[in-house]
C-alpha cells in the first residue's frame, strides 16, 4: 500500500478502490458481479449510453425515502413531546417539477425563495398553502404573487418587507401568515459552531430588533404572525448549534407572547451529509430526537407552550440519492516537486455542472463506474473541462491507477447544489437529469443542445 503524501488528511489509503461507502452512496447503487456499478438496477454504461455524458443520475426510491424518512422521524419525536413538525423541503438544493411532485405526495411542503422556484412548484400542482418564501430581497412583483396565490407563509427578512408585504394583502384582500427571519447570532458548520452577539450577514434583523419587528407586524390586519425564524448554516453534523440558537429565539419567543400568539418556531435546515469517507453524518432520527428533547426542555425552562416546529432540510433529502456520471477524456500524471505524483484525471463536465468545489472547496469521492480494477490505487484530481485552473470536480480520492480515457466514473452525492447551481460557462450545455428506479430510467429535465443555447442569442436574428 502506497499513501501519497499529497493525499488530504482526512483521507484514508482505500483497502478496496472499487468499493462504494454506503453513507456516501445512494441506496441502491451497488458494484455489480460484473464490475459496473448499478443504480437502481441499471447499470452505468447502460444510463450513459442512452443519456451521453455528464449526466445526473437520481435514485428515486432513496431521495423519495429520505423525504418520508425525515418527515416521519419529526412527526414521531415532536409528537413525543406535545407538539408537531412542519418539514418543508428546501427547494433551492434542487427543484424539478417532478421532485416537487414527489415532495407534495410524500407529505412535505416546500420552500422557495423567487419567483421562479414558485412557478415550478405550483406547475407541479402544489397546494399554494404548503409553500414557503424565503429571500433577503424580494421583487414586488414575487412578493404580490406569493399572496395572490394564497401562499402559506411569507418569510420577512428586512422591516421594509412588512409594509410590502402588508400592502399587498391589503390589495388582495387577504391575511398573509408570515414568518420573521432573525439572525441568532449563531452560526455552525459540520462539527463546530459559533456564537456572537450578531451575525454580520445579509439575511434576517438582529434579535435586538425582532420585538419592533413583530409589534410592527401584528400593527397589520392584513398580517398574521406565525413565529420566528433562524437558519444557522448549512452542512452540519451535530444538534449543539441548533440548540443554542433555540435558546435564544426561545428567549424572545415567550416575550413576545406577552403581545398575542406565536404558534411557530422555525429552525431551519442544513442538516449536513456525507460526500466522502471522513463525512459522518448524524442520523435523522437521532437528529429529530435531539432537537424534540431541547425544544421540550427549553419551553419547560420558559414557561411556555412547546410551539409547533419547522424545518426546512434540502441537501439531505435530495443530495445523497444522486450520482454524476462523466466520460474520462485525458490523463496526466503530474510531479509535483519534492512530493510525489498526482494523476490528474480530466473528464467531460466539471465546474458548469458541480461549481461547489471550485465555490466552497468542497470535497466530493470517485469511482470507476463502468468495470472494476485489481490495479493498485493511485491519488487523483478529478479535473473538469473549462479554461480554468481552479475546474475541479473532486479535490483528491484514489482510483485504480490503471483508469483510462473512456472510462466512465462516478461522483455520488450531487444531487444538492449541483444541478440547481449550474451554467452554460464555455457554453457547456446543461446535463440532463435522469430517474431511475427499478431498473427502468426517466428524464425528469431535458439536457440542452447546441440549438438551445443559439435560440437565446438574440444576433442570430440580426445576422
Amino acid at each position: 500500500m502506497s499513501v501519497s503524501p499529497l493525499a488530504p488528511s482526512w483521507l484514508q489509503h482505500p483497502s478496496d478502490a472499487n468499493a462504494l461507502p454506503a453513507a456516501v452512496w445512494s441506496q441502491n447503487s451497488v458494484r455489480a458481479d460484473n464490475g459496473e456499478i448499478e443504480i437502481a438496477g441499471l447499470a452505468a454504461s447502460t444510463i450513459a449510453a442512452r443519456y451521453g455524458t455528464p449526466v445526473y443520475v437520481v435514485d428515486e426510491a432513496d431521495v423519495r425515502g429520505r423525504a418520508r424518512g425525515i418527515r416521519s422521524s419529526f412527526d414521531r419525536e415532536f409528537g413525543r413531546v406535545g407538539s408537531r413538525a412542519k418539514v418543508y423541503y428546501a427547494g433551492k438544493a434542487f427543484l424539478s417539477i417532478q421532485v416537487a411532485a414527489w415532495m407534495i405526495a410524500d407529505g412535505l411542503n416546500i420552500d422557495v425563495c423567487s419567483g421562479g422556484e414558485l412557478a415550478v412548484a405550483l406547475a407541479a400542482g402544489a397546494d399554494p398553502a404548503r409553500l414557503g418564501l424565503h429571500g433577503n430581497n424580494k421583487s414586488l412583483a414575487e412578493i404580490d404573487r406569493a399572496v395572490e396565490v394564497g401562499l402559506g407563509a411569507i418569510v420577512i427578512d428586512s422591516l421594509v418587507e412588512i409594509e410590502r408585504v402588508a400592502d399587498a394583502a391589503a390589495r388582495h384582500s387577504r391575511v398573509q401568515s408570515v414568518r420573521l427571519r432573525v439572525n441568532s447570532g449563531v452560526h455552525a458548520h459540520t462539527h463546530e459552531y459559533l456564537a456572537t452577539a450578531r451575525e454580520d450577514q445579509k439575511f434576517g434583523i438582529p434579535l435586538a430588533d425582532v420585538a419592533d419587528a413583530v409589534a410592527r407586524i401584528r400593527s397589520h390586519s392584513s398580517l398574521d404572525f406565525l413565529g420566528l425564524h433562524s437558519h444557522i448554516g448549512s452542512q452540519i453534523f451535530e444538534t449543539d448549534g441548533f440548540a443554542e440558537a433555540a435558546r435564544r429565539l426561545f428567549a424572545v419567543h415567550a416575550e413576545l407572547l406577552a403581545g398575542g400568539p406565536v404558534p411557530e418556531l422555525n429552525l431551519g435546515g442544513g442538516f449536513g451529509i456525507a460526500y466522502n469517507s471522513a463525512d459522518v453524518a448524524l442520523p435523522i432520527d437521532v437528529l429529530a430526537a435531539n432537537l424534540a428533547d431541547s425544544v421540550a426542555q427549553l419551553a419547560e425552562e420558559f414557561g411556555v407552550p412547546v410551539p409547533t416546529i419547522a424545518i426546512e432540510p434540502g441537501r439531505s433529502i435530495v443530495g445523497p440519492s444522486t450520482t454524476t456520471l462523466y466520460t474520462v477524456g485525458t490523463i496526466k500524471d503530474v510531479l509535483v516537486e519534492g512530493a510525489d505524483v498526482r494523476k490528474y484525471v480530466s473528464v467531460d463536465g466539471g465546474m458548469s455542472d458541480n461549481i461547489r468545489p471550485a465555490l466552497y472547496a468542497a470535497d466530493y469521492s470517485v469511482r470507476i463506474a463502468n468495470r472494476s480494477s485489481d490495479a493498485d490505487a493511485a491519488l487523483v484530481r478529478l479535473a473538469g473541462k473549462h479554461c480554468e485552473s481552479g475546474d475541479i470536480v473532486v479535490h483528491a480520492d484514489y482510483l485504480p491507477s490503471d483508469v483510462r480515457p473512456g472510462d466512465l466514473v462516478g461522483v455520488p452525492a450531487t444531487g444538492a447544489y449541483g444541478w440547481a447551481m449550474a451554467s452554460n460557462y464555455n457554453y457547456l450545455l446543461r446535463a440532463p437529469v435522469v430517474a431511475v428506479r427499478d431498473g427502468v430510467a426517466r428524464v425528469i429535465v431535458r439536457g440542452e443542445t447546441e440549438d438551445d443555447l443559439l435560440s437565446r442569442d438574440a444576433g442570430l436574428e440580426q445576422n
